[in-house]
């Protein structure tokens, strides 16, 4: 019998590469996320690592009241520079060789630190200063704080700033263009198409402002929050003011009230902003969807793309769907996040330690997303004749203002009135019309209402739009 399933034994021996890869972030989306992987690989995790603990030594080397600990040289202090500034692949997979042995992926960092302590005596001297009262919770914290720091400012944000721009240019361009709004599904006041990508535009303005201002905490207090090593070793010095000043020198804010771990719930705060900012985006998918769907944006056809396998004719919404499952996807892991990081056991559990290490996975899916739906974006056309004929035959929209202006000059029943006219019913402009002709109004106020259009019935709507900046 010819054999139907893959060889496993054969395929378990392949190599790691975006084609192998179990997640679709360094798999088929790789080139998408390749940005974060300095920063949220186990690569950028040790790196940071290693920042800490030497920022650490270095710290309690300008202190005066650690005096087995001198002021370092500058051969020493620049050494300890290279060795954050130089830190390569090479030097992570030395860590993990020692991580190995020691089954122990912070205190690999410490002992990997020793051996090139080693290289220069002053600093072999004092090596037993590296890791100094610390719990690896502090150096742990702290690793993270600087990631997700250096994830927001230097590739969130600029993605954040593309969707805004991408944006705001949509919404000046089309800040004019009428459009019928749909509530309910159903035809409703008019509105315009910039006023409506306005409207998405500053929902996200009001996350990304929160995600900005979001205060990253750290903490460097010992095992269990009290500097009880610490006070044990120099009970004369100000701990607390030390940490404070260390924690702040990170760009980073100081959390004083602490367990053994800084309880996470500045992650918490900020993965609940970009969930929102997240959620405001699949709502935009899901609208530019139904928006394709009934012909008033078209997309730009690309040379050589297929639609479908078996309908020629189709140039699908795909970029948005795309980014609608991503985002999904990515909203799902910080929901977990959130929840599950501020929660631990007593004054410590290590459920956190293997939960943190999906934040480089959920912002990938984030990436994605945006790159999606940045190209989707990138594609849309508005098809202003489809609009058009849309409020063409909407006239019936028009009994709001009919009625309100009925209502200032007292005319009884008037709702009651424009609902028996227009309920459920299409009408036209000479129906409405003729319902004008019979209202007991001033001829100046009756001339404005025959004026009346669906597509004039805007409002402000453009101006709004126009005033975006």
């Amino acid at each position: 019998m010819r054999k139907c399933s893959p060889d496993t034994k054969t395929e378990a021996a392949m190599n790691l590469t975006p084609r192998t890869a179990l997640s679709s972030v360094d798999g088929r989306y790789a080139g998408r996320t390749q940005e974060l992987r300095p920063i949220c690989s186990e690569y950028g995790l040790i790196h940071r690592r290693l920042i800490v603990e030497i920022r650490w030594f270095q710290a309690l080397a300008t202190h005066p009241g650690i005096p087995e600990l001198p002021a370092l040289s500058e051969q020493a202090n620049d050494f300890l520079d290279t060795l954050i500034d130089g830190f390569d692949e090479t030097a992570a997979t030395r860590v993990k060789q020692i991580e190995a042995v020691t089954n122990h992926d912070v205190k690999a960092v410490e002992y990997y630190l020793k051996e090139r302590f080693a290289e220069i005596p002053e600093l072999d001297g004092c090596a037993e200063f590296l890791h100094f009262a610390c719990t690896s919770e502090d150096i742990n914290n702290l690793s993270y704080a600087l990631m997700v720091k250096d994830l927001h400012e230097t590739v969130m944000s600029s993605w954040f700033r593309q969707v805004d721009r991408t944006l705001a240019a949509l919404v000046r361009t089309h800040a004019a263009q009428p459009m019928l709004s749909r509530t309910h599904g159903q035809a409703a006041s008019p509105t315009t198409l910039g006023k409506e990508l306005g409207n998405v535009l500053q929902r996200l303005r009001r996350q990304a402002n929160a995600m900005s201002e979001q205060d990253l905490l750290g903490k460097i207090n010992g095992a269990v929050g009290n500097f009880n090593a610490h006070v044990a070793a120099y009970p004369e010095l100000d701990w607390p003011a030390l940490a404070r000043e260390f924690v702040e020198s990170l760009g980073l804010y100081w959390n004083p009230w602490t367990t053994q771990i800084e309880p996470h719930d500045w992650m918490a705060e900020l993965f609940h902003s970009l969930m929102r900012y997240h959620t405001i985006l699949i709502d935009l998918c899901r609208d530019i969807w139904a928006y394709i769907s009934i012909g008033y944006f078209r997309q730009k056809t690309v040379e050589g793309e297929i639609g479908s396998s078996t309908m020629p004719h189709k140039v699908n919404p795909i970029d948005f769907e795309n980014a609608e499952g991503n985002l999904g996807v990515a909203n799902a892991l910080l929901d977990h996040l959130a929840s599950k990081l501020p929660v631990s056991r007593w004054q410590r559990d290590l459920t956190d330690s293997t939960v943190l290490r999906v934040i480089g996975t959920a912002y990938g899916h984030s990436l994605v997303a945006l790159s999606s739906l940045l190209k989707g974006l990138s594609k849309l056309e508005i098809d202003a004749e489809r609009l058009a004929a849309d409020l063409e035959v909407s006239w019936e929209v028009l009994a709001e203002p009919i009625q309100t202006v009925m209502r200032r000059y007292g005319i009884e029943n008037p709702y009651e009135q424009l609902k028996a006219l227009t309920r459920g019913k299409r009408i036209t402009a000479a129906d409405l019309h003729d319902f004008i002709e019979g209202l007991d109004l001033p001829d100046d106020v009756r001339r404005e209402l025959h004026e009346l259009t669906p597509a004039g019935y805007t409002g402000n709507a453009a101006q709004m739009a126009a005033s975006i900046d």
